[in-house]
């Protein structure tokens, strides 16, 4: 086990784009694989792993190296320095890792891991916002689970094929998938693998989405022939998901405020062989005017902080702000308003987020309820997943039902 030095400098650089320039670190990990054709899949393992790994742990490890952002090269080579040792790497004679403080860095490590904030590495009022929500214990819980890699699941695009056909399929290429209970579109892969270069991802015969988030279009009960809208399309993963379930049949009006979110959705929907979509921008308030009480089902996947897919996004801990967490909850209360206005009476609704604070949840569900389009609706069921119960993302979601008009 040693360090490649053009694989190290390919990590360095990619940790300034992400800390110093403010640049996404899914964005830079696939920039940073595409640096060297030559380099083989333990190569991009290696990189891919290594960004990952210490832009999650970035607090613990820059108060093990003492240094303070922003960073230069120098304090880049410390962090990695740090990262190395604990991972248990012999240090090369590189000038960059001259004079490497071996002992003092683990004994830093135990340290500093008795104190939660530099324990699971994460902002001072993070921390505090987690205990104020969920509770010393679960927090504390909730939190190192969210500091595990997310595990790869795949979900089988049923407009095309089985979830039999397509762990064979896989099977063929050397990546091991197993189903997962309860979840009948659901492959876990059993070790990472880049399955976007797959023929059956080109093919279309799978989208990688989230465990949790594939509960959410069995939640809505949405069926063939109905109408459907899901207002916070996005890139559209729910989107497809509807559309597989409702078999190409019926009307399904994927909604969002970016143009570019839903041309990609288009270019999925066409992998996907999902014809039944329609694409609306939200460019003024006559698009959601125009579909007051037209649809069967609807979908609000709001818009949240994200503190439930943190596994996913570790990067997030670092970009987050306080204030963006306040105004989302504004936009969250204005978004279920106003949306929930497109269900028909006799129709539902689900209000969905990728948190796990129950401000964003369930007391938007409780303030909704007492509004005066909410009283249109019965409260009908939640479900709040949590990383550390169930190794997925952190979800919820709430199912309304919008009550029929009485005949006079």
């Amino acid at each position: 086990m040693r360090l490649h030095r053009n694989l190290v400098y390919t990590t360095i650089d990619s940790l300034s784009a992400i800390f110093n320039d403010g640049e996404y670190a899914d964005k830079v990990v696939a920039r940073a694989l595409k640096k060297d054709k030559r380099w083989g899949s333990s190569d991009r393992k290696f990189v891919a792993e290594t960004i990952y790994d210490i832009v999650r742990w970035k607090r613990l490890y820059m108060e093990i190296a003492e240094v303070r952002e922003p960073f230069d090269r120098d304090n880049l080579w410390r962090i990695f320095a740090v990262w190395a040792v604990l991972r248990g790497y012999p240090i090369p004679d590189w000038r960059q890792l001259e004079g490497t403080p071996e002992r003092k860095i683990k004994g830093r490590f135990d340290e500093l891991s008795k104190v939660r904030k530099y324990k699971e590495s994460i902002p001072d009022w993070m921390d505090e916002l987690g205990v104020k929500e969920l509770g010393e214990e679960l927090w504390a819980k909730e939190i190192a689970a969210q500091n595990q890699p997310a595990k790869v699941i795949l979900r089988v695009n049923t407009l095309k094929t089985t979830k039999e056909k397509l762990r064979a399929i896989l099977m063929d290429q050397d990546i091991e998938t197993e189903f997962l209970k309860d979840q009948p579109d659901a492959l876990v892969l059993k070790e990472r693998a880049n399955v976007f270069l797959t023929d059956a991802f080109k093919e279309g015969f799978f989208e990688v989405q989230d465990a949790s988030s594939q509960l959410v279009a069995a939640f809505l009960d949405v069926k063939p022939g109905m109408r459907v809208v899901d207002t916070c399309a996005g890139a559209g993963g729910k989107t497809l998901h509807m559309a597989s379930l409702m078999e190409n049949k019926g009307q399904l009006i994927a909604m969002d405020l970016y143009e570019s979110k839903l041309k990609q959705l288009k270019l999925r929907a066409k992998r996907n062989g999902a014809f039944n979509i329609e694409y609306r921008i939200i460019d003024t308030t006559k698009v959601i005017k125009k579909l007051h009480e037209k649809a069967d089902r609807v979908l609000i996947d709001a818009p949240c902080s994200g503190l439930g897919v943190l596994k996913r996004n570790p990067d997030a801990k670092w970009k987050l702000q306080p204030e963006f967490i306040d105004n989302i909850r504004k936009v969250q209360a204005e978004v279920l308003e106003n949306y929930s206005k497109i269900v028909k009476p006799g129709g539902k609704m689900v209000y969905a987020t990728c948190s796990i604070l129950p401000s964003e949840n369930q007391e938007q569900v409780k303030r909704f309820l007492t509004t005066d389009i909410g009283k249109n609706f019965t409260f009908v069921k939640d479900t709040k997943i949590l990383a550390s119960e169930s190794g997925f993302d952190g979800f919820y979601m709430a199912l309304f039902e919008r009550k029929e008009e009485k005949k006079s």
